[in-house]
């Protein structure tokens, strides 16, 4: 990575680390397995439209889509993302480890090492270190492409791992999501074969079981997958940046109905820790929603939810009158 592009991060105040930022490269069968998940469901998603006409979606696919789509997607954003990388809240047990199975869901990683890598991309964001920043290539147009690219996924393969030791002891020393974490294959498993086999069972077909699996889980994987990358990518590139950030984290609205409320990134940059991240008037943010429903049932306690004098403080050009109901 050229040091023209990026910028050098600050020492660190408290001292020098002892610990790597990095442990090696990927193992060889993970990087396999990364090729297959990312390029299956791709090509499935590309074959989606024609294959519609061909012999088209029944309402099980669309319920299980959208079943198993919201349960990996708010695993991301609630589980992995706010709660276990920035500990916007506190989580009853019971819901700690349904929140780091239903990330898992996803296929994006394992809960330790999904939190690693994002806690490392905070820390480095957009300078040496970032393990995705789409600036890492220079601001020309060849460049950029290089570096949206490589922040959307070509990271993936070509990254050494996160040290989750450094990064994550928290969540390694957790014996709860250290089980997940050895878990995973398993999950990922299940997060395949359970649509389809739901869908043969509803159907009581082949054709029915077929049909899930494509839908509910190959176009569902990668939708949600391409999704969750375009906020390392886009939201780094394009869309506006209305609070002030040490990075180019932006705001990038399209995003914000098959990400939950993850593309109002400008404000998470700003402001990490911050239960919700759409802030603004109109701004959809369905995470933070189902955070707010967990704490009226008590299952979350602790909510680090926006305050608007904090908010006025790290906008680039305050205006009440675009806060809109933030703080819940």
């Amino acid at each position: 990575m050229s040091t023209a592009v990026l910028e050098t991060p600050p020492a660190d105040p408290t001292g020098p680390v002892s610990k790597p930022l990095t442990t090696g490269r990927q193992p060889a069968g993970i990087l396999i397995a990364l090729w297959l998940f990312v390029t299956i469901p791709f090509a499935a998603m590309i074959a989606a439209v024609p294959a519609m006409w061909g012999w088209g979606l029944n309402w099980v696919d669309v319920v299980l889509f959208v079943i198993f789509y919201s349960i990996g997607g708010f695993g991301i954003g609630v589980g992995f993302h706010r709660y276990l990388t920035h500990g916007s809240f506190k989580a009853k047990r019971w819901l700690r480890v349904a929140l780091a199975v239903a990330g898992s869901v996803a296929i994006e990683g394992s809960p330790t090492q999904w939190v690693a890598d994002h806690r490392r991309h905070h820390q480095f964001s957009d300078m040496e270190g970032d393990p995705h920043s789409p600036w890492r290539y220079g601001e020309t147009l060849w460049g950029l492409t290089k570096g949206l690219w490589y922040s959307h996924m070509g990271w993936l393969f070509y990254r050494e791992m996160s040290n989750q030791e450094r990064f994550a002891p928290d969540l390694v020393a957790d014996k709860d999501i250290s089980r997940v974490d050895k878990l995973f294959p398993w999950l990922v498993v299940t997060s395949v074969a359970l649509p389809a086999v739901i869908g043969g069972l509803a159907t009581w077909s082949w054709q029915g079981a077929l049909s899930a699996l494509f839908w509910a889980s190959l176009v569902r994987i990668a939708l949600l997958h391409h999704t969750t990358w375009s906020i390392n990518s886009v939201c780094h590139v394009y869309g506006e940046r209305p609070f002030d950030s040490r990075d180019k984290a932006t705001n990038f609205w399209p995003l914000a109905i098959l990400s939950f409320g993850e593309n109002w990134h400008n404000l998470h940059h700003a402001d990490p820790t911050c239960a919700r991240h759409g802030v603004l008037r109109g701004q959809i943010d369905m995470n933070a929603r189902l955070i707010w429903i967990f704490e009226k049932f008590g299952w979350v306690s602790n909510v680090r939810w926006p305050k608007l004098d904090r908010l006025q403080g790290k906008m680039v050009e305050p205006e009440r009158t675009t806060l809109g109901n933030a703080t819940r």
